[in-house]
């Protein structure tokens, strides 16, 4: 996998905090999306985990979904959980001022906000029901780290629920600049098969798979390209080209995306990977099966014995 800067991360995620909910129209769907999917989940959670919280669109609508459940968003960037702290409040929390904020902590009546990593979850073993993270997981660069953090901080059978982005997201603008110059423009993004198998790898059960797809649509290519700056959503790779780019390669992939319209229309593809698993050990059948406290017996000897019953 390819190595992210941190604060790079960071740094473009705080810059986009004033300006990420009007243009994240995609988050806000699959965000939708997964609060359906719990309907179809048999848990009562009593501490819930947002992990990658942003502005608070999900974190509000699981302290819709569980009233009496402790709801908790972490978030990488002080400035989105500011954006969210100022959404999740009521009106006369809202004239909070920021500095006050900071010193009592970003904690409303709805909802507790901490600042953290999500390699480093400030929280104790054992201590979440339910860990739920949408559309954060293709910004780590270690998921074992990440899955073992969720792990450890799960109660056994606890669930977590995710969705990330695949490998077919942005597949045209990852052209698009493969027609101008050979440098990586674009992030890599995980394919379904692997993060199933990471799951299994860090302690997780059963877990379930599956990828939906959407296509924004813009006027110019240039629009892909303000959307994905308004969400903070950049190069985060540390083999990333530094440096200002030439006009003359950025206008060459323009014209090169905009050979790709259908319709008349700029299309930018996201493929989303919803997934689920349960905080318990897969249970693997077959001669590679854990084998430990099993008693093996002839069917001779199986007969003796109930015989002498």
């Amino acid at each position: 996998m390819q190595k992210f800067s941190r604060p790079h991360i960071q740094k473009h995620f705080d810059h986009a905090a004033v300006s990420y909910d009007e243009a994240a129209v995609l988050q806000k769907q699959v965000a939708e999306h997964v609060d359906e999917r719990l309907d179809l989940v048999i848990i009562e959670p009593k501490t819930i985990l947002d992990v990658g919280a942003g502005t608070g669109i999900l974190t509000s609508q699981l302290v819709q979904r569980y009233p009496k459940a402790k709801v908790i968003g972490l978030d990488l960037s002080h400035n989105m959980l500011e954006k969210a702290y100022s959404n999740l409040s009521p009106t006369i929390w809202k004239g909070l001022p920021q500095f006050l904020s900071k010193v009592l902590g970003l904690t409303t009546p709805r909802a507790q906000l901490i600042n953290a990593d999500a390699n480093n979850i400030p929280l104790a073993d054992d201590s979440v029901d339910l860990i739920v993270t949408n559309l954060m997981l293709q910004w780590c660069d270690d998921l074992d780290a990440v899955f073992q953090e969720f792990r450890r901080v799960l109660k056994p059978e606890g669930l977590l629920m995710l969705t990330t982005f695949g490998p077919d997201t942005l597949k045209e603008l990852r052209q698009a600049w493969s027609e101008v110059d050979g440098q990586e423009h674009v992030n890599t993004f995980i394919d379904m098969h692997d993060i199933g198998d990471a799951l299994i790898r860090n302690g997780f059960g059963q877990p379930v798979m599956d990828v939906e797809h959407f296509t924004l649509t813009y006027q110019k290519p240039i629009g892909v390209l303000k959307d994905l700056k308004a969400i903070g959503a950049t190069n985060a790779s540390t083999d990333r080209q530094h440096g200002l780019m030439g006009k003359q390669r950025f206008t060459q992939m323009l014209e090169a995306y905009d050979r790709q319209r259908q319709n008349g229309l700029i299309p930018a593809t996201y493929e989303v990977i919803h997934g689920h698993a349960w905080a318990a050990p897969e249970v693997v059948k077959g001669p590679s099966r854990n084998r430990d406290g099993l008693v093996e017996i002839s069917l001779d000897e199986f007969a003796k014995q109930t015989k002498s019953l």
